[in-house]
């Protein structure tokens, strides 16, 4: 019996209405079932421990407003207040990546008491591609009768993007809406992966009283004891996997750099449904910046939905210039590097398929 061919993303030009921005604003498929009692602190790491019941006081506490008026507004009757209630609006999870912070962050959004569609979680980007699709004012009513706004990776490496998402944030806290944030560091700043609190709340400006910081401390999670990710295979034995796997897709990587120029990066989501496998052939550096920051938007969509990566040519933690890395985005590469290396550990028993 013949295999079926792979499917391939570079012949896929999705187009996602505005509607299905707006219902896909919920922690994604990787964190479906993740929960507070789920996350693991490590025992060297208090601050995790402190972390878990803080949120978990969080959570409660807007349950508990939920009563009264704050049910009424809950469940969209009434009017927004015109004052934001007294006290934190939001929580800031300040810490290095892969120590757990988008896990929380899932955690507090399936804990909250309230209706999945009054709850919204999304990244700094697809905030902004909501904005962008919606339009500010639209944004601003669809958003203000919800409980909870979660967004990951809270981006302060793009000034123009932080003040657009600050106002919008401004104007949801004066709507009664709970906040809760994870960033990105600075351009500039050294030691990737660390502590970005102080830059935070500066750049949120007004906003930084409604946030508490809550600093979670700890090594990447993703090579706690694990092995090496393992090393590219060779064409041959990609493509073999690519054909012998269900629902995988076979590009060649230049290419597939290409097409995504051609994309919005609002629909790489969309770009990757149905898909179970990424089978990418011919590995190298990128070329520019503007590739790179394509790649980890995508590097993003496919580990949220846990979808393996099977490659050949070089491997991931070449991917980057040595500029680049010690540049203004660097924190957004290494994150893509540890991300790409988590799934091609689980790509590894691809390489095996007959």
């Amino acid at each position: 019996m013949t295999d079926p061919a792979p499917l391939s993303l570079c012949a896929r030009e999705p187009h996602v209405p505005a509607d299905r921005l707006v219902a896909e604003m919920v922690p994604p498929p990787r964190f479906d079932s993740v929960r507070f009692s789920t996350y693991i602190p490590d025992p060297n790491q208090p601050s995790q421990t402190e972390a878990v019941r803080v949120l978990e006081g969080f959570a409660v506490g807007l349950g508990q407003e939920a009563g009264g008026s704050g049910k009424r507004r809950l469940f969209g009757f009434g009017k927004a207040p015109k004052k934001a209630p007294a006290g934190p609006r939001g929580v800031y999870l300040d810490g290095g990546y892969g120590v757990g912070k988008t896990h929380l962050l899932a955690s507090l959004w399936h804990a909250t008491p309230a209706e999945p569609e009054l709850k919204a979680f999304g990244t700094f980007v697809e905030l902004t591609n909501l904005v962008g699709a919606l339009g500010f004012q639209q944004t601003v009513q669809t958003l203000s009768g919800h409980r909870l706004l979660c967004i990951d990776e809270f981006e302060l490496d793009d000034p123009g993007d932080t003040v657009l998402v600050s106002t919008l944030l401004g104007r949801l806290v004066d709507a009664g809406v709970a906040l809760a944030a994870t960033s990105n560091t600075l351009p500039g700043k050294l030691g990737e992966g660390r502590f970005a609190a102080a830059d935070f709340l500066r750049e949120i400006q007004g906003l930084s009283a409604h946030f508490r910081a809550l600093r979670i401390d700890g090594e990447d999670y993703r090579h706690r004891g694990l092995p090496e990710a393992p090393p590219p295979y060779s064409d041959e034995q990609v493509t073999k996997a690519a054909h012998a796997t269900e629902g995988a897709s076979l590009d060649a990587f230049s290419p597939l750099l290409e097409h995504l120029a051609r994309v919005h990066p609002s629909r790489y989501g969309a770009l990757t449904d149905g898909i179970k496998a990424v089978c990418l052939t011919g590995v190298r550096p990128v070329p520019d910046q503007s590739t790179a920051l394509r790649l980890v938007v995508l590097a993003d969509r496919l580990y949220d939905r846990e979808v393996p990566v099977l490659a050949s040519g070089l491997p991931f933690d070449q991917l980057f210039s040595e500029e680049m890395l010690n540049g203004g985005y660097r924190k957004k590469y290494f994150r893509a590097i540890s991300r790409l290396t988590a799934l091609a550990r689980d790509a590894a028993k691809l390489a095996n398929t007959r």
